[in-house]
């Protein structure tokens, strides 16, 4: 699971009913930028708050958006019940997704041994791949470096969204799991970080940022991978504002508002959450400016 790799808005119309036709728009530009993959249903969809039968549609639906095209769909599955992850993992599979993105258990704050149970449970039941994504910060609780090397054994355990923002701990997972028999690839999961973890080792990243500009995220990719580290270095500094503004207020709050901007979706969002504020309003606005998005742009 190496590249950029799309965590997906959810869009809702004005009566906060799923806009599928806004929806298939931000899936045809993602093909059309060449991301390595799209992500239904994780948290930047909103994956709290919708109906099992909402995400069931969204991830047939990017299933066959992308069938035949090259780029990945990853289901978010994971919640804070295993039985239910189980089960969901695997009806995924079975729509025929590439892989499932689980994430740690949140509110029951599990063990070592509890993760590495619920992770190890949904991996023996699926066919398809399985990425790891711990996010302590949401979820309460992380993996242990010693943890993560136990569930790289399992073959169809392949990635892990790494989304603590320590850089040096990704450094001891990679050390770790390289004397594993199945290393398993390292994405960034928060885009400041993207950049700074490819130098360590990481071979990708779970992007909010790149709903709105996928190609200038593939383009850092690329960059670093080819040695342009000037290249990368730059594209990193220009889009940094954005990086840091899209998490003003709670994610996907500020992303959905820079769709909106440049045309792809409404602003709306289910509660708890609202609709950001004046002030964080006006500096995501002078950010979009810096970064030159503008309306009806693609980047």
């Amino acid at each position: 699971m190496k590249g950029v790799y799309t965590a997906l808005v959810t869009p809702f119309d004005s009566h906060g009913v799923l806009d599928l036709k806004a929806f298939r728009k931000i899936l045809d530009d993602q093909i059309d930028a060449k991301v390595a993959g799209v992500i239904p249903c994780g948290t930047t969809g909103e994956t709290p708050t919708l109906s099992v039968e909402e995400k069931q549609t969204l991830i047939q639906t990017s299933v066959e958006a992308c069938r035949g095209t090259g780029v990945k769909v990853l289901a978010g599955t994971g919640t804070n019940d295993t039985e239910e992850t189980v089960s969901f993992s695997k009806w995924a599979s079975d729509q025929g997704v590439d892989g499932v993105l689980v994430v740690t258990p949140y509110y029951n704050k599990p063990s070592q041994a509890g993760l590495v149970d619920h992770f190890l449970a949904v991996a023996r039941e699926v066919s398809c791949e399985v990425m790891l994504y711990n996010v302590p910060g949401r979820t309460g609780v992380s993996l242990s470096t010693q943890a993560i090397c136990d569930l790289a054994e399992h073959p169809r355990i392949t990635s892990l969204k790494e989304a603590t923002g320590n850089v040096p701990f990704t450094s001891e997972i990679l050390d770790c799991i390289r004397k594993t028999e199945h290393p398993i690839d390292i994405l960034s999961g928060d885009d400041a970080t993207f950049l700074p973890m490819l130098s360590v080792g990481a071979v990708g990243v779970v992007s909010v940022s790149s709903n709105l500009f996928p190609r200038a995220m593939v383009q850092i990719q690329k960059a670093f991978e080819t040695g342009n580290i000037k290249e990368a270095t730059s594209l990193h500094r220009r889009y940094f504002p954005l990086f840091r503004d899209l998490f003003i207020e709670s994610n996907p709050v500020p992303i959905k508002f820079a769709m909106s901007v440049a045309g792809f979706c409404g602003t709306r969002v289910r509660r708890p959450l609202v609709e950001m504020g004046s002030a964080s309003l006006e500096k995501l606005s002078m950010s979009l400016k810096e970064c030159g998005i503008q309306i009806g742009s693609r980047a």
